[in-house]
């Protein structure tokens, strides 16, 4: 009994932290483009620093008429919203944010597989709205998603079994026990490519191509409204959580700080987060959208060789080792 309560209890914190963290960090999104691009509009509703601008849009999406155009495969329409947005909720369950069981939803012993396999359903979301709505605009959005996710699933594998290499297991708690902070400065270009293709498997600027405004109006997003299509952009934001999450445990040490050891073990954890999430949104701000053939040829010329390039100095490191 005590064991089955324990587990209630992590999946409650877990879904507590799905709908916390995503809002922050779409709050904070507001703030930062706001401070560098001298958009001030965010910074006034409700008084201080804007804190009600995110109520507000809540209340806009809320009051906004649910459409589901005529032509359109209404199922899939309205399944696609759930389809992109519940995979990251399965992520968050396996990210550990600090020692011991009692700091992960779920022990995986395929932890890393497991992330990296349901962040890719998680892209199917696009696809479905794209193909379902019934606009040469959307669909062209979802093939664009579809070639994406054809590019850059690759180099995060890659990337990720490098780290798993390196620790001896494929399990996410002890990828971040093994780890070592000499891994650093060799570990820290499969870190790069690591991050890079997941913001391209998010389509987060300046790889946002499949809702590229200024060519295909919203992509695979643009028939949709009210509420549902709040629910893509909380699972942009919760896309975001679960990146960095997973490049601090891979990457980054996970819990491990300077001091504090294992009593500040989640404040290091969410810290990392939280920095990585700030860099994502300086991206957004700072750097012009690639076009189609730049992306495909960052991922194959690029990301791809440098990721094999990683497994090959991790294998000679751990021979050296032994």
């Amino acid at each position: 009994m005590n064991d089955v309560l324990d587990v209630a209890l992590r999946l409650i914190v877990v879904f507590a932290v799905f709908l916390v963290l995503p809002l922050v960090v779409g709050q904070t999104e507001h703030k930062v483009m706001a401070h560098m691009q001298g958009r001030l509009g965010p910074m006034y509703a409700g008084g201080f620093h804007g804190w009600a601008q995110l109520v507000a849009d809540g209340v806009k999406f809320a009051q906004k008429e649910d459409i589901v155009p005529a032509n359109a495969d209404r199922r899939v329409f309205q399944m696609a919203p759930a389809v992109a947005l519940l995979p990251y909720l399965l992520v968050l369950l396996v990210i550990p944010i600090g020692p011991g069981e009692g700091a992960v939803g779920q022990v995986i012993d395929a932890g890393v597989f497991f992330a990296l396999a349901v962040m890719g359903v998680g892209v199917l979301g696009s696809l479905m709205a794209g193909w379902a709505s019934a606009n040469k605009f959307s669909l062209l959005g979802g093939l664009r998603t579809a070639a994406q996710l054809l590019a850059y699933e690759l180099p995060m594998l890659l990337t990720a079994a490098s780290v798993a290499m390196a620790a001896g297991t494929v399990s996410l708690p002890g990828i971040v026990g093994a780890f070592e902070w000499w891994w650093l400065p060799w570990q820290i270009v499969g870190g790069l490519v690591f991050f890079t293709a997941g913001l391209a498997e998010l389509q987060r600027p300046p790889f946002d191509m499949p809702v590229a405004d200024s060519e295909i109006i919203f992509g695979a997003y643009t028939e949709y409204t009210g509420l549902r299509f709040a629910l893509f952009l909380l699972a942009e934001y919760a896309g975001i959580v679960v990146l960095c999450a997973l490049t601090t445990v891979l990457f980054l040490g996970g819990w491990h700080g300077p001091f504090g050891g294992d009593d500040f073990s989640w404040i290091w954890t969410l810290l990392k987060i939280a920095a990585l999430s700030f860099v994502v949104i300086w991206l957004r701000v700072s750097y012009p959208r690639l076009r189609e053939d730049q992306l495909q040829k960052l991922a194959w010329t690029v990301l791809i060789p440098l990721a094999l390039a990683q497994i090959a100095l991790t294998g000679i490191v751990k021979v050296a080792i032994q």
